[in-house]
């Protein structure tokens, strides 16, 4: 026994799959000609991300790239099925409709299974990606990074580190004794030197309002926040000249929180920071606000005198 069901007429059925088959070629053609830029190829190549100029960087794009393959290859699985059951349980006849199932146990465990086994297979990769953008091993060197409003201040240090002293961020116990600083401002845009290869750990100081510490090419970014000190490290590995910004709605002048980036050799970085020293700008303590510190609220301007 079957269902009878109104007919549709050939032509209307021919002029809606016509319209589908448009569409689609529409959006395809268009989907393609915005790939056809040569500085756009390597973006299709990366899905989108940045290219990474850091060793922590080419992790974050192993992740994003492998998250882009587990889900297409998902989607094709689930779009071949839909297309599987559309073509084999489809309407022979025009008037009867074939036999409807409820459910299909061994398809539903199977659902309810493989995206379990797959979040804890995400989950893992992300935590190991997590351990490398997070990893704290000693560095080679320890930049002091101030977020104010409106602007950035890089500390680097002179000399060797005293690594022991950067165990505890709370205090006013410093890695380096001497630091070379650069102070930005609204009309100024800083640029942070990194050397090529070697390790910078970033601590992260702010105090104002929360702040993000982010270069593209980094494929990182954290929250400057104050009363607390985050950090994280880089090791670069293309020189060149790169953009950084503030991630985070701080406020009215939040768009001109802008920085440069410049990765040069470990001897240009050495030569550079000995430049500010003898130029006269270095402290005995980091600079923790810029000039403008003593008039930002949340800074103890005791601590900053007697830092500096």
């Amino acid at each position: 026994m079957s269902l009878q069901l109104p007919q549709r007429a050939p032509g209307r059925r021919w002029a809606t799959a016509r319209r589908a088959g448009l569409s689609a070629s529409l959006g395809l053609g268009l989907v393609l000609l915005a790939g056809c830029s040569s500085e756009s190829r390597g973006e299709w190549e990366r899905l989108a991300m940045p290219e990474p100029i850091t060793e922590q960087g080419e992790a974050t794009l192993g992740l994003w790239q492998g998250a882009w393959i587990a889900a297409l290859v998902t989607g094709a699985i689930v779009w071949g099925l839909m297309a599987w059951v559309v073509v084999a349980y489809r309407r022979r006849h025009e008037d009867e409709v074939p036999v409807q199932t409820r459910y299909n146990l061994p398809l539903e465990i199977f659902y309810t299974i493989a995206p379990i086994m797959m979040v804890v297979v995400f989950f893992a990769h992300t935590i190991r990606v997590q351990d490398v953008i997070l990893d704290d091993s000693p560095p080679d060197n320890v930049v002091e990074v101030v977020g104010q409003k409106w602007s950035w201040t890089f500390n680097h240090g002179v000399g060797s580190p005293d690594l022991a002293a950067n165990e505890d961020n709370t205090d006013l116990d410093f890695p380096y004794d001497e630091y070379a600083n650069v102070v930005g401002t609204l009309t100024d845009i800083p640029t942070l030197l990194l050397p090529l290869g070697e390790t910078t750990r970033f601590n992260l100081h702010s105090p104002d309002v929360i702040h993000s510490f982010g270069v593209p090419g980094f494929l990182t970014k954290m929250d400057v926040i104050p009363g607390r000190v985050n950090s994280f490290q880089v090791t670069p590995q293309i020189e060149g000249t790169f953009k950084g910004k503030c991630f985070e709605l701080c406020g009215a002048q939040h768009s001109r929180m802008l920085f440069d980036v410049k990765v040069v050799s470990p001897a240009e970085y050495d030569a550079y920071v000995a430049s500010l020293v003898e130029a006269g700008d270095s402290a005995a303590a980091p600079l923790l606000g810029g000039d403008a510190a003593r008039t930002q609220v949340g800074l103890d301007v005791t601590e900053t005198e007697e830092g500096q």
